[in-house]
């Protein structure tokens, strides 16, 4: 993946969250994706930090969506790496994100590992 690549899918990507449009949101991944997050379980109740599958996922962020309906990410910095790319941003309450998304070669995510930290973020100062 190139510079311009993840700045551009890291737009595309932001701009689906804040809609809200979860159709849209999903169109980012793949019908096998696993993402692991520590968010997880603040959804689906302890010791579930991952969801396996655009099914499950649709099921879980629908939910998370409905959570935090005034849900506002803004992008920090896009990083290019050879199939993946990391995204960190400014998450919800309070927290900043990264997560490490791998690829596929249609440039959907695969494998998501998402990261957080309290914020504000003193480096995206």
């Amino acid at each position: 993946m190139t510079e311009a690549e993840a700045q551009d899918f890291a737009q595309q990507w932001i701009a689906a969250w804040n809609s809200h449009d979860l159709d849209r949101i999903l169109d980012h991944y793949t019908d096998d994706v696993t993402v692991t997050s520590p968010l997880v379980e603040v959804v689906l109740g302890p010791g579930e930090v991952t969801v396996h599958g655009k099914a499950a996922l649709r099921d879980y962020w629908g939910k998370a969506l409905g959570r935090f309906p005034d849900l506002r990410f803004v992008l920090y910095r896009a990083y290019a790496g050879a199939g993946s790319v990391v995204l960190h941003y400014q998450s919800v309450q309070a927290l900043v994100g990264a997560e490490c998304m791998e690829l596929d070669a249609d440039g959907r995510v695969r494998r998501v590992l998402a990261h957080y930290a309290l914020g504000p973020d003193p480096a995206a100062a």
